[in-house]
Protein backbone atom coordinates (compact mmCIF):
# COMPACT_ATOMS: atom_id res chain seq x y z
CA UNK A 1 0.00 0.00 0.00
CA UNK A 2 1.31 3.66 -1.16
CA UNK A 3 1.29 6.29 1.36
CA UNK A 4 1.43 10.27 0.69
CA UNK A 5 0.72 13.14 2.41
CA UNK A 6 -2.39 14.56 3.48
CA UNK A 7 -3.96 10.79 3.51
CA UNK A 8 -6.05 10.12 6.50
CA UNK A 9 -5.29 7.05 8.33
CA UNK A 10 -6.30 5.20 11.45
CA UNK A 11 -3.72 2.99 13.28
CA UNK A 12 -3.55 1.37 16.85
CA UNK A 13 -0.28 3.18 19.53
CA UNK A 14 1.63 0.50 20.54
CA UNK A 15 4.68 2.21 21.41
CA UNK A 16 6.32 5.29 22.12
CA UNK A 17 9.40 6.70 20.53
CA UNK A 18 12.40 8.55 22.10
CA UNK A 19 10.63 12.09 21.99
CA UNK A 20 7.05 11.15 23.50
CA UNK A 21 5.51 10.80 20.03
CA UNK A 22 2.92 7.93 19.37
CA UNK A 23 4.09 4.63 17.20
CA UNK A 24 1.57 2.65 15.19
CA UNK A 25 2.27 0.77 12.56
CA UNK A 26 -0.18 -0.41 9.49
CA UNK A 27 -0.85 -3.75 9.67
CA UNK A 28 -0.07 -4.89 5.92
CA UNK A 29 2.91 -6.59 3.81
CA UNK A 30 5.17 -3.66 4.38
CA UNK A 31 4.48 -2.99 7.99
CA UNK A 32 4.87 0.86 7.47
CA UNK A 33 5.57 2.78 10.71
CA UNK A 34 3.45 6.16 11.56
CA UNK A 35 5.22 8.90 14.30
CA UNK A 36 2.32 10.49 15.73
CA UNK A 37 2.74 13.41 18.02
CA UNK A 38 0.49 13.90 21.14
CA UNK A 39 -1.02 9.98 20.86
CA UNK A 40 -0.38 7.84 23.65
CA UNK A 41 0.15 3.63 24.12
CA UNK A 42 -3.36 2.07 24.03
CA UNK A 43 -4.61 5.25 22.19
CA UNK A 44 -6.92 4.05 18.75
CA UNK A 45 -6.27 7.70 16.47
CA UNK A 46 -7.04 9.27 12.86
CA UNK A 47 -3.99 11.11 11.83
CA UNK A 48 -3.31 13.06 8.60
CA UNK A 49 0.22 12.18 6.99
CA UNK A 50 2.29 15.28 6.95
CA UNK A 51 6.05 13.59 5.79
CA UNK A 52 6.54 10.27 4.29
CA UNK A 53 9.90 8.84 3.98
CA UNK A 54 10.65 5.09 2.66
CA UNK A 55 9.35 3.39 5.79
CA UNK A 56 7.92 5.58 7.71
CA UNK A 57 5.97 8.81 7.90
CA UNK A 58 5.26 11.40 10.40
CA UNK A 59 1.37 11.88 11.20
CA UNK A 60 -0.59 14.63 12.75
CA UNK A 61 -2.95 13.40 15.41
CA UNK A 62 -6.91 14.81 14.19
CA UNK A 63 -9.51 12.55 16.30
CA UNK A 64 -9.02 10.13 19.45
CA UNK A 65 -10.99 7.35 17.69
CA UNK A 66 -10.53 5.57 21.30
CA UNK A 67 -8.94 6.85 23.76
CA UNK A 68 -5.88 4.45 25.79
CA UNK A 69 -6.66 3.07 29.53
CA UNK A 70 -3.31 5.12 30.55
CA UNK A 71 -4.24 8.45 28.75
CA UNK A 72 -5.00 11.53 31.68
CA UNK A 73 -6.02 14.88 31.34
CA UNK A 74 -2.60 16.80 31.20
CA UNK A 75 -2.65 19.40 34.33
CA UNK A 76 -1.29 22.26 31.81
CA UNK A 77 -3.43 23.93 29.33
CA UNK A 78 -0.58 24.59 27.26
CA UNK A 79 0.70 21.02 27.16
CA UNK A 80 0.61 20.58 23.38
CA UNK A 81 2.47 23.64 21.91
CA UNK A 82 5.26 23.68 24.75
CA UNK A 83 7.87 21.34 23.67
CA UNK A 84 8.63 20.80 27.61
CA UNK A 85 6.17 17.99 29.06
CA UNK A 86 6.16 15.65 25.64
CA UNK A 87 4.18 13.01 28.24
CA UNK A 88 1.89 14.71 29.75
CA UNK A 89 -0.87 12.84 29.07
CA UNK A 90 -0.10 9.91 29.65
CA UNK A 91 -1.02 8.30 33.26
CA UNK A 92 2.68 8.23 35.62
CA UNK A 93 2.92 4.91 36.00
CA UNK A 94 2.84 3.97 32.17
CA UNK A 95 5.69 7.18 32.00
CA UNK A 96 8.05 4.97 34.52
CA UNK A 97 7.00 1.90 32.06
CA UNK A 98 8.08 3.53 28.90
CA UNK A 99 11.15 5.00 30.36
CA UNK A 100 12.29 1.52 31.63
CA UNK A 101 11.65 0.36 28.84
CA UNK A 102 13.22 2.53 26.79
CA UNK A 103 17.07 2.36 28.82
CA UNK A 104 16.05 -1.26 28.87
CA UNK A 105 16.26 -1.43 24.62
CA UNK A 106 19.11 0.78 24.52
CA UNK A 107 21.19 -1.47 26.82
CA UNK A 108 20.08 -4.80 24.49
CA UNK A 109 20.06 -2.54 21.19
CA UNK A 110 23.50 -0.59 21.86
CA UNK A 111 25.17 -2.42 24.72
CA UNK A 112 24.84 -5.88 23.32
CA UNK A 113 22.96 -7.07 27.00
CA UNK A 114 20.81 -10.09 26.73
CA UNK A 115 17.14 -9.40 27.94
CA UNK A 116 17.32 -12.45 30.46
CA UNK A 117 20.30 -10.48 31.83
CA UNK A 118 19.20 -7.04 32.18
CA UNK A 119 16.23 -8.54 33.94
CA UNK A 120 18.47 -10.08 36.79
CA UNK A 121 20.27 -6.87 37.44
CA UNK A 122 17.86 -4.32 36.70
CA UNK A 123 16.40 -2.73 39.83
CA UNK A 124 12.48 -0.88 39.80
CA UNK A 125 12.62 2.44 38.36
CA UNK A 126 12.68 5.32 41.29
CA UNK A 127 9.39 7.50 40.69
CA UNK A 128 7.81 10.48 42.92
CA UNK A 129 5.00 10.75 44.58
CA UNK A 130 4.33 14.03 43.24
CA UNK A 131 5.18 14.67 39.91
CA UNK A 132 4.63 18.07 39.09
CA UNK A 133 5.79 21.35 41.13
CA UNK A 134 9.55 19.53 41.47
CA UNK A 135 11.68 21.91 39.50
CA UNK A 136 14.00 24.27 41.40
CA UNK A 137 14.97 26.02 38.49
CA UNK A 138 13.25 27.92 35.47
CA UNK A 139 14.43 29.89 32.59
CA UNK A 140 11.61 32.03 31.50
CA UNK A 141 11.60 34.13 28.12
CA UNK A 142 10.12 37.10 27.82
CA UNK A 143 8.51 39.11 24.65
CA UNK A 144 5.29 41.03 23.74
CA UNK A 145 1.62 39.30 22.93
CA UNK A 146 -0.40 41.05 19.84
CA UNK A 147 -1.21 44.16 21.72
CA UNK A 148 2.45 44.71 22.48
CA UNK A 149 2.03 44.13 25.93
CA UNK A 150 4.84 42.27 28.04
CA UNK A 151 5.07 38.60 28.42
CA UNK A 152 7.50 35.32 29.50
CA UNK A 153 6.28 31.34 29.32
CA UNK A 154 8.08 29.23 27.04
CA UNK A 155 8.97 28.47 23.44
CA UNK A 156 6.63 26.36 21.66
CA UNK A 157 7.80 23.36 20.53
CA UNK A 158 10.93 23.84 17.57
CA UNK A 159 10.55 27.48 17.33
CA UNK A 160 11.33 30.96 19.17
CA UNK A 161 7.66 32.02 19.50
CA UNK A 162 7.00 32.39 23.32
CA UNK A 163 3.67 30.89 24.59
CA UNK A 164 2.28 33.13 27.14
CA UNK A 165 2.45 30.80 30.39
CA UNK A 166 3.35 32.45 34.27
CA UNK A 167 2.11 28.92 35.55
CA UNK A 168 4.22 25.95 34.78
CA UNK A 169 3.08 22.63 36.12
CA UNK A 170 6.52 21.72 36.64
CA UNK A 171 8.28 24.96 38.21
CA UNK A 172 8.22 25.73 42.03
CA UNK A 173 4.71 27.68 43.14
CA UNK A 174 5.84 31.35 43.55
CA UNK A 175 7.47 31.39 40.11
CA UNK A 176 4.29 32.92 39.22
CA UNK A 177 4.41 36.02 41.48
CA UNK A 178 7.82 36.92 40.69
CA UNK A 179 7.02 36.42 36.73
CA UNK A 180 3.99 38.27 37.30
CA UNK A 181 5.58 41.20 39.23
CA UNK A 182 8.10 41.49 36.78
CA UNK A 183 5.55 41.69 33.99
CA UNK A 184 3.77 44.84 35.68
CA UNK A 185 6.67 46.56 36.59
CA UNK A 186 8.01 46.59 32.55
CA UNK A 187 4.28 47.77 31.69
CA UNK A 188 4.26 50.28 34.55
CA UNK A 189 7.90 51.88 33.76
CA UNK A 190 7.62 51.40 30.14
CA UNK A 191 10.43 48.71 29.86
CA UNK A 192 10.89 46.36 26.66
CA UNK A 193 11.57 43.10 25.49
CA UNK A 194 14.18 42.02 23.81
CA UNK A 195 13.02 41.03 20.22
CA UNK A 196 15.41 38.33 18.95
CA UNK A 197 14.66 39.64 15.18
CA UNK A 198 16.43 43.17 15.62
CA UNK A 199 18.84 42.13 18.66
CA UNK A 200 16.95 45.40 20.77
CA UNK A 201 14.89 45.65 23.75
CA UNK A 202 15.87 45.50 27.44
CA UNK A 203 14.74 42.22 29.11
CA UNK A 204 15.63 39.24 27.24
CA UNK A 205 14.90 36.09 30.28
CA UNK A 206 13.95 36.00 33.66
CA UNK A 207 15.89 33.47 35.93
CA UNK A 208 14.40 31.86 39.35
CA UNK A 209 15.78 29.20 41.81
CA UNK A 210 14.20 27.84 44.84
CA UNK A 211 16.81 25.83 47.96
CA UNK A 212 13.59 23.77 48.44
CA UNK A 213 15.37 22.50 52.01
CA UNK A 214 15.81 26.13 52.70
CA UNK A 215 12.57 28.32 51.00
CA UNK A 216 15.46 30.84 49.80
CA UNK A 217 14.15 32.59 46.18
CA UNK A 218 16.82 33.42 43.52
CA UNK A 219 15.59 36.01 41.15
CA UNK A 220 18.19 36.84 38.10
CA UNK A 221 16.62 39.07 35.21
CA UNK A 222 18.68 38.41 31.87
CA UNK A 223 19.27 41.76 29.85
CA UNK A 224 20.70 43.79 26.74
CA UNK A 225 22.12 46.25 28.38
CA UNK A 226 24.30 47.22 31.40
CA UNK A 227 21.30 49.08 33.73
CA UNK A 228 18.01 47.79 33.87
CA UNK A 229 15.67 51.15 34.01
CA UNK A 230 14.39 52.01 37.83
CA UNK A 231 16.37 48.89 38.98
CA UNK A 232 15.07 50.28 42.68
CA UNK A 233 11.63 49.85 42.35
CA UNK A 234 11.61 46.13 41.23
CA UNK A 235 13.76 45.40 43.75
CA UNK A 236 11.37 47.05 46.21
CA UNK A 237 8.79 44.89 44.63
CA UNK A 238 10.70 41.43 44.48
CA UNK A 239 11.66 41.85 48.35
CA UNK A 240 7.79 41.71 49.23
CA UNK A 241 7.66 38.07 48.33
CA UNK A 242 8.08 35.69 50.89
CA UNK A 243 11.89 33.72 50.51
CA UNK A 244 13.72 36.11 48.01
CA UNK A 245 17.00 35.81 48.78
CA UNK A 246 19.03 37.25 46.05
CA UNK A 247 18.09 39.74 43.22
CA UNK A 248 20.35 40.05 40.22
CA UNK A 249 20.86 41.13 37.12
CA UNK A 250 22.56 39.30 34.06
CA UNK A 251 24.09 41.03 30.94
CA UNK A 252 24.26 39.16 27.55
CA UNK A 253 24.47 41.93 25.16
CA UNK A 254 25.26 39.10 22.29
CA UNK A 255 23.10 38.37 19.73
CA UNK A 256 22.54 34.84 20.73
CA UNK A 257 20.48 31.90 21.59
CA UNK A 258 22.70 31.27 24.63
CA UNK A 259 20.81 32.81 27.71
CA UNK A 260 22.96 33.59 30.14
CA UNK A 261 25.96 36.14 30.20
CA UNK A 262 29.00 35.75 31.90
CA UNK A 263 28.63 39.33 34.07
CA UNK A 264 26.43 38.84 37.43
CA UNK A 265 25.54 42.02 39.12
CA UNK A 266 23.90 42.04 42.57
CA UNK A 267 21.25 44.56 42.77
CA UNK A 268 20.02 43.06 46.79
CA UNK A 269 20.52 40.03 48.89
CA UNK A 270 22.96 37.65 48.98
CA UNK A 271 24.58 36.31 45.26
CA UNK A 272 24.03 32.41 46.26
CA UNK A 273 21.18 31.40 47.88
CA UNK A 274 22.02 28.13 49.48
CA UNK A 275 20.02 24.06 49.49
CA UNK A 276 21.08 20.95 51.24
CA UNK A 277 21.01 17.81 50.24
CA UNK A 278 20.74 15.15 52.45
CA UNK A 279 21.32 10.87 52.11
CA UNK A 280 18.72 8.63 52.19
CA UNK A 281 19.50 4.99 53.62
CA UNK A 282 18.43 1.83 51.08
CA UNK A 283 15.30 1.49 53.66
CA UNK A 284 14.24 5.02 52.89
CA UNK A 285 14.74 4.56 48.68
CA UNK A 286 12.69 1.56 49.03
CA UNK A 287 9.63 3.33 50.95
CA UNK A 288 10.14 6.09 48.01
CA UNK A 289 8.43 8.96 49.98
CA UNK A 290 9.44 12.27 48.16
CA UNK A 291 10.07 13.61 51.59
CA UNK A 292 11.91 12.00 54.47
CA UNK A 293 12.88 12.62 58.19
CA UNK A 294 16.02 14.71 57.66
CA UNK A 295 16.28 14.85 61.27
CA UNK A 296 19.58 13.61 63.24
CA UNK A 297 21.11 13.59 59.26
CA UNK A 298 23.99 15.59 58.59
CA UNK A 299 22.98 16.76 54.93
CA UNK A 300 25.69 18.59 52.31
CA UNK A 301 25.13 22.40 52.40
CA UNK A 302 25.44 23.74 48.36
CA UNK A 303 25.65 27.42 47.60
CA UNK A 304 24.09 28.27 44.52
CA UNK A 305 24.57 30.96 42.10
CA UNK A 306 22.87 32.50 38.79
CA UNK A 307 25.68 30.58 36.55
CA UNK A 308 26.09 27.09 38.90
CA UNK A 309 25.30 23.69 37.48
CA UNK A 310 22.65 22.42 40.08
CA UNK A 311 20.28 19.02 39.93
CA UNK A 312 16.52 20.62 38.61
CA UNK A 313 14.89 18.21 41.03
CA UNK A 314 16.10 18.07 44.36
CA UNK A 315 13.51 15.84 46.06
CA UNK A 316 15.19 12.85 42.98
CA UNK A 317 18.69 14.05 43.68
CA UNK A 318 18.96 12.83 46.74
CA UNK A 319 17.67 9.65 45.96
CA UNK A 320 19.74 9.87 42.72
CA UNK A 321 23.03 10.38 45.11
CA UNK A 322 21.89 7.79 47.57
CA UNK A 323 21.76 5.46 45.32
CA UNK A 324 25.33 6.12 43.82
CA UNK A 325 26.82 6.29 47.06
CA UNK A 326 25.23 2.65 47.95
CA UNK A 327 26.71 1.13 44.61
CA UNK A 328 30.22 2.89 45.23
CA UNK A 329 30.00 0.24 48.86
CA UNK A 330 32.36 2.86 50.49
CA UNK A 331 34.11 1.71 53.65
CA UNK A 332 36.14 4.82 54.51
CA UNK A 333 39.47 2.92 52.95
CA UNK A 334 39.09 3.73 49.20
CA UNK A 335 40.44 6.38 47.07
CA UNK A 336 37.11 7.60 44.89
CA UNK A 337 37.68 9.30 41.47
CA UNK A 338 34.62 12.07 40.53
CA UNK A 339 34.93 12.86 37.08
CA UNK A 340 32.78 15.38 35.04
CA UNK A 341 32.20 16.31 39.40
CA UNK A 342 30.46 19.93 38.76
CA UNK A 343 30.06 21.77 41.81
CA UNK A 344 31.11 18.88 43.38
CA UNK A 345 27.88 17.29 44.57
CA UNK A 346 28.62 13.75 44.28
CA UNK A 347 32.26 14.18 45.89
CA UNK A 348 31.27 15.65 48.71
CA UNK A 349 28.32 13.25 48.97
CA UNK A 350 30.86 10.35 49.23
CA UNK A 351 33.97 12.10 50.73
CA UNK A 352 32.18 11.19 54.53
CA UNK A 353 32.55 7.21 53.46
CA UNK A 354 35.66 7.91 51.57
CA UNK A 355 39.82 7.96 52.37
CA UNK A 356 40.50 10.79 49.76
CA UNK A 357 38.16 11.78 46.71
CA UNK A 358 39.24 13.59 43.51
CA UNK A 359 36.52 15.52 41.63
CA UNK A 360 37.10 16.85 38.33
CA UNK A 361 35.32 19.29 36.11
CA UNK A 362 35.79 21.45 33.19
CA UNK A 363 34.37 24.28 34.20
CA UNK A 364 36.88 26.54 35.47
CA UNK A 365 33.59 28.44 37.96
CA UNK A 366 32.17 24.93 38.96
CA UNK A 367 35.70 23.84 40.36
CA UNK A 368 36.18 26.94 42.11
CA UNK A 369 32.26 26.32 43.54
CA UNK A 370 32.95 22.96 45.01
CA UNK A 371 36.17 24.03 46.29
CA UNK A 372 34.46 26.78 48.61
CA UNK A 373 30.86 23.84 48.65
CA UNK A 374 33.82 20.97 50.71
CA UNK A 375 34.87 24.30 52.37
CA UNK A 376 31.51 25.08 53.79
CA UNK A 377 30.82 21.55 54.90
CA UNK A 378 34.44 21.06 56.23
CA UNK A 379 34.84 18.44 54.22
CA UNK A 380 39.15 18.23 54.25
CA UNK A 381 39.48 14.96 52.31
CA UNK A 382 38.71 16.20 48.91
CA UNK A 383 41.00 17.56 46.01
CA UNK A 384 39.37 19.25 42.76
CA UNK A 385 40.90 19.55 39.48
CA UNK A 386 40.27 21.71 36.37
CA UNK A 387 40.23 20.17 33.07
CA UNK A 388 38.84 17.07 30.68
CA UNK A 389 38.61 14.37 32.38
CA UNK A 390 40.14 12.71 30.11
CA UNK A 391 43.37 14.62 30.04
CA UNK A 392 43.57 15.31 34.01
CA UNK A 393 42.86 11.66 35.10
CA UNK A 394 45.72 10.16 32.47
CA UNK A 395 47.97 12.51 33.54
CA UNK A 396 48.19 12.63 37.50
CA UNK A 397 47.58 8.62 36.98
CA UNK A 398 50.66 8.31 35.22
CA UNK A 399 53.03 11.21 36.32
CA UNK A 400 51.86 11.28 40.20
CA UNK A 401 50.84 7.37 40.34
CA UNK A 402 47.53 7.99 41.87
CA UNK A 403 45.54 5.08 41.79
CA UNK A 404 41.27 4.80 42.59
CA UNK A 405 39.29 2.27 43.90
CA UNK A 406 36.13 3.21 43.30
CA UNK A 407 35.51 5.90 39.93
CA UNK A 408 32.01 7.32 39.68
CA UNK A 409 31.29 9.32 36.39
CA UNK A 410 28.36 11.41 35.48
CA UNK A 411 29.18 12.87 31.99
CA UNK A 412 26.85 15.08 29.96
CA UNK A 413 24.58 13.71 26.60
CA UNK A 414 27.52 12.64 24.81
CA UNK A 415 29.05 9.98 27.22
CA UNK A 416 32.70 9.81 28.11
CA UNK A 417 35.13 10.71 25.88
CA UNK A 418 36.82 7.33 24.47
CA UNK A 419 40.33 8.21 26.13
CA UNK A 420 38.79 8.79 29.47
CA UNK A 421 37.47 5.07 29.61
CA UNK A 422 40.29 3.85 27.98
CA UNK A 423 42.58 5.33 31.40
CA UNK A 424 39.59 3.64 33.57
CA UNK A 425 40.55 0.55 32.23
CA UNK A 426 44.22 1.21 32.75
CA UNK A 427 43.47 2.18 36.11
CA UNK A 428 41.64 -1.15 37.13
CA UNK A 429 39.23 0.47 40.03
CA UNK A 430 37.22 -2.06 41.81
CA UNK A 431 34.25 -0.29 41.06
CA UNK A 432 33.17 1.76 38.58
CA UNK A 433 29.64 3.82 39.34
CA UNK A 434 28.23 5.04 36.11
CA UNK A 435 25.02 8.17 36.10
CA UNK A 436 24.16 8.55 32.93
CA UNK A 437 21.24 10.92 31.46
CA UNK A 438 21.02 9.40 28.56
CA UNK A 439 20.71 5.35 28.03
CA UNK A 440 22.12 5.63 23.96
CA UNK A 441 25.47 6.83 25.34
CA UNK A 442 25.61 4.81 28.31
CA UNK A 443 25.29 1.95 26.63
CA UNK A 444 28.08 2.31 24.54
CA UNK A 445 30.53 2.78 27.53
CA UNK A 446 29.24 0.24 29.55
CA UNK A 447 29.76 -2.19 26.02
CA UNK A 448 33.40 -0.96 25.68
CA UNK A 449 33.82 -1.82 29.55
CA UNK A 450 32.35 -5.06 29.59
CA UNK A 451 34.77 -5.40 27.09
CA UNK A 452 37.55 -4.57 28.85
CA UNK A 453 37.30 -6.38 32.52
CA UNK A 454 34.31 -5.26 34.05
CA UNK A 455 30.79 -6.45 34.78
CA UNK A 456 27.59 -4.49 35.17
CA UNK A 457 25.99 -5.79 39.01
CA UNK A 458 23.15 -3.25 39.34
CA UNK A 459 21.32 -1.21 37.63
CA UNK A 460 18.72 1.55 38.65
CA UNK A 461 16.94 4.40 36.92
CA UNK A 462 15.99 7.78 39.06
CA UNK A 463 12.83 9.85 37.35
CA UNK A 464 14.59 13.01 37.65
CA UNK A 465 12.53 14.46 34.79
CA UNK A 466 8.61 13.34 35.22
CA UNK A 467 6.10 14.65 32.53
CA UNK A 468 9.40 13.89 30.52
CA UNK A 469 10.63 11.38 28.30
CA UNK A 470 14.56 11.93 29.65
CA UNK A 471 15.53 9.45 32.80
CA UNK A 472 18.55 9.35 34.76
CA UNK A 473 20.54 5.84 35.40
CA UNK A 474 22.70 4.76 38.09
CA UNK A 475 25.29 1.65 37.10
CA UNK A 476 27.81 -0.19 39.15
CA UNK A 477 30.08 -1.87 37.63
CA UNK A 478 32.81 -4.57 38.96
CA UNK A 479 36.23 -5.64 38.08
CA UNK A 480 36.23 -9.19 37.16
CA UNK A 481 38.50 -11.09 39.15
CA UNK A 482 41.31 -12.92 37.09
Amino acid sequence: MEFKKNDIITIVIEDMGVHGEGIGKIQDETSFTFFVKDAVIGDVVEAKIMKVKKNYAYAKLMKIITPSSQRVEPKCLYNKQCGGCQIQSLAYPAQLMLKTNMVKNNLIRIGGFSKAFLEAVMEPIIGMEQPFYYRNKAQFPIGVNKNGEPIAGFYAERTHVIISNTDCALGAAENRQVLEMILSYMKQYHVSPYMESTGTGIVRHVLIRKGFATGEIMVCVIINADKLPFEEKLTQLLCTIKGITSISININKEKTNVIMGRKCRLLWGNDTISDVIYPRTPEEIAQNHDRCDHENKQGIVFAISPLSFYQVNPIQTEKLYSIALEYAGLTGTETVWDLYCGIGTISLFMARQAKHVYGVEIVDQAITDARKNAARNGIQNVDFYVGKAEEVLPNLYETKGIHADVICIDPPRKGCDPACLQTIVKMQPKRVVYVSCDSATLARDLKYLCENGYEVKRVRMVDMFAQTVHVESVIMMQLVEK
